[in-house]
């Protein structure tokens, strides 16, 4: 490269946008970037959400405890991932109320509901999965839109270390193209 674009924190887009004509691009996906992290980092959920969160997955089979913290981070598309510190002594709290048993298999234990377990899933069957409530919205909006535009900011600022002058006229004409779709979508709602 020819340092026609001043070096940042990241290697390339000077934080005052002088001589790159990728900065703002540059700061609008950082702000893109934090935006999504404010949203979708370091959800916790309160005790109740893990405990129906887990009796909702055992209604439907058998599971240790990995197994339910993985189901419950794929079903929230990633905005939810109960920590092992809150999901296995709700499942302790569990057993101890008499609403699953648990297995060893495999050297893991498997944890099923008891009659009593299965009563209290059908009450709970009516209302939405905890997973679904995450940030008011469903699963797919929380994971999906921050997903693609981190991987927009990934592919942006690969092309501003090591693109041509050329590439970098494109890609911007790209992005300011896709900007004005994104708004043209919100104006249709």
């Amino acid at each position: 490269m020819n340092n026609a674009f001043p070096t940042g924190p990241f290697g390339f887009g000077a934080s005052n946008g002088a001589g790159n004509p990728l900065a703002g691009v540059w700061e609008a996906m950082d702000q893109l970037r934090n935006s999504f992290e404010q949203r979708t980092g370091g959800s916790r959920m309160a005790r109740g959400d893990v405990r129906a969160a887990v009796i909702s997955l055992l209604a439907e089979k058998p599971m240790h405890g990995y197994q339910i913290i993985s189901e419950i981070g794929e079903r929230s598309g990633g905005a939810w991932k109960p920590s092992a510190g809150s999901v296995y002594p709700t499942l302790q709290l569990l057993a101890d109320e008499g609403l699953i048993t648990a297995e060893e298999q495999n050297g893991r234990k498997t944890y099923s509901l008891t009659d009593a377990g299965i009563a209290e899933s059908e009450d709970a069957a009516a209302k939405p999965a905890p997973w679904e409530n995450v940030g008011g919205r469903g699963p797919g909006h929380l994971a999906a839109l921050p997903k693609a535009g981190m991987e927009l900011a990934s592919a942006t600022a690969q092309l501003a270390r090591t693109g041509t002058p050329d590439q970098v006229d494109e890609a911007v004409a790209i992005l300011e193209d896709a900007r004005r779709k994104l708004y043209a979508i919100l104006a249709e709602g």
